[in-house]
């Protein structure tokens, strides 16, 4: 399914979400470029590689981006995007499934996930292999599309998300169902409290949340 929308993903990203996608990623910054010099930083799910890019950007010049990605047609976006940056000593990429990583134990000093964990098949088991590629006190970020807390603003919200949005992203990208799969895979995912428990189940530490754009977007920190 990815691998069809490919061409469209970044175009109908920015437009479906008005651009908001971008500022989300850049308060996320914070929790991953803190100030400690040449990390090794994993981005789960990199698609088109858009976060890859905004980290290395804003990050020490020795640290390195490492994007991980089940979609080939993906990764090759990706890859011509961070030929282009001029960032390509730092970036790399990686075709892999997020549950059966293949890095040695203790390898990064951050793992991220923007938008991508609610497709995950077994998100526990893909929880305890961040933490095994994980640098003990190292940290996951992940970033994920909510539904928001307040009643009038779920409603539009709602109606946006199930009727509009797969209507316009079916007409640019010739792929329907990929665009109902998104806002169905969306409300499906747990809230907040369940998701902060699977966490912490999966034996995370000090794991934190944070709501952006009144909890259309949702952060969540954990530590090894």
């Amino acid at each position: 399914m990815f691998d069809s929308i490919a061409g469209d993903y970044d175009r109908l990203n920015h437009i479906l979400s008005l651009g908001i996608d971008k500022t989300w990623r850049r308060r996320a910054l914070k929790w991953i470029n803190d100030g400690e010099p040449c990390k090794q930083i994993l981005d789960i799910a990199c698609g088109t590689g858009d976060f890859s890019l905004e980290i290395a950007g804003h990050s020490d010049p020795r640290t390195t981006v490492t994007g991980l990605d089940l979609s080939d047609k993906m990764l090759e976006v990706m890859r011509r995007k961070v030929e282009r940056s001029g960032l390509g000593e730092r970036i790399s990429t990686e075709s892999g499934n997020a549950e059966q990583m293949p890095f040695p134990d203790n390898s990064f000093d951050r793992v991220t996930v923007a938008f991508g964990i609610r497709n995950f098949q077994n998100r526990e088991k893909a929880l305890q292999e961040v933490l095994r590629v994980l640098k003990p006190g190292g940290r996951l970020v992940i970033l994920e599309l909510s539904v928001p807390s307040n009643a009038v603003l779920r409603w539009f919200y709602c109606l946006y998300f199930t009727k509009i949005l797969p209507r316009i992203g079916g007409a640019v990208s010739g792929d329907r169902a990929a665009y109902r799969y998104l806002p169905a895979s969306v409300l499906k995912f747990p809230g907040k409290r369940e998701w902060m428990s699977t966490m912490q189940n999966c034996s995370f530490r000090n794991v934190n949340h944070k709501a952006f754009s009144f909890g259309i977007c949702r952060m969540y920190i954990g530590e090894k």
